[in-house]
């Protein structure tokens, strides 16, 4: 009899979504499993949400030690699980789920993910604190806000409904100021970060439309959108001899605790991961 049939069977993650087949989330997670010699398994599942109950009945008999979720499950799975983390109930969200102790934990990476990135692509970014400028007030932009707030930073958040940012900065109280989209040229000169998290200038979705001559020299500016990876508002910022951070690394470094938690390693993120992703999404982006 084989080692393969007679050792422990190698433990399985997975991301749940419907659709799902777009998720670069395996190729992620198998390049980690692959380059730290893993025994290990990360898969996509399209789970519709009729279908949610029987696959979390199911489970741990398929021998999954948990997994990432993604839309339009990131708040369907909150009752299957037995206790969800502060940053998921400050998000209302989960996209990360691990077994511990027996008992399936949720959990939010995205603002994590979302500081990682800033890290490591603008060091220092944080340093002189004050204004970070939002767009949007979706999922994304709560995961910004949590994660600013956390770095000290008061936070401007700007949509085109403001009804929805007013109860996002309710959501969030002291520190986050709501507003409407044309406040924005008079909100540009106090921020040291610019973000943003609708998804205006994804590829197949309406360009994202600002002037960003009022910003100051010092700024930085986020895009997390990464597909197309290179965006109008992150030209427009360069050519302003701004700092600018692209969406794929929040990608990545969400990723992090995640694999952790499921294989007992913590993993990097290292160029080389970073430029398998670019690669593929250069290859799928029409004109990239």
């Amino acid at each position: 009899m084989s080692v393969s049939q007679t050792g422990p069977r190698p433990k399985r993650a997975f991301v749940i979504g419907h659709p799902i087949a777009h998720s670069r989330s395996p190729m992620l997670h198998g390049h980690w499993l692959e380059t730290l010699g893993l025994a290990g398994v990360y898969e996509a599942r399209d789970v519709a949400p009729e279908a949610l109950p029987a696959f979390f009945e199911n489970l741990r008999a398929e021998g999954y030690v948990g997994g990432n979720v993604t839309v339009p499950h990131k708040l369907a799975v909150i009752p299957f699980l037995a206790e969800i983390d502060e940053a998921a109930r400050a998000i209302g969200a989960v996209n990360t789920i691990w077994l511990e102790g027996g008992r399936l934990v949720g959990g939010n990476t995205d603002a994590y993910g979302f500081l990682g990135n800033l890290d490591q692509l603008a060091p220092g970014w944080d340093a002189a604190g004050g204004v970070a400028v939002v767009l949007g007030a979706g999922g994304a932009a709560r995961a910004a806000v949590y994660a600013l707030l956390s770095r000290g930073f008061a936070v401007r958040l700007v949509n085109r409904t403001p009804a929805t940012a007013r109860d996002l900065a309710a959501h969030f109280g002291e520190g986050v100021t709501a507003h409407d989209w044309t406040a924005l040229p008079a909100l540009l000169p106090e921020a040291n970060l610019l973000v943003n998290t609708t998804s205006l200038g994804m590829l197949g979705k309406p360009p994202l439309d600002i002037d960003l001559t009022q910003l100051k020299a010092g700024a930085v500016v986020n895009d997390i959108v990464y597909v197309p990876l290179d965006t109008p508002l992150l030209r427009q910022a360069r050519a302003r001899g701004l700092r600018t951070v692209d969406g794929l690394g929040m990608l990545l470094h969400q990723a992090v605790a995640g694999f952790a938690h499921w294989f007992g390693v913590t993993p990097s993120v290292t160029p080389a991961l970073r430029a398998l992703l670019e690669a593929d999404i250069r290859a799928k982006t029409p004109g990239a």
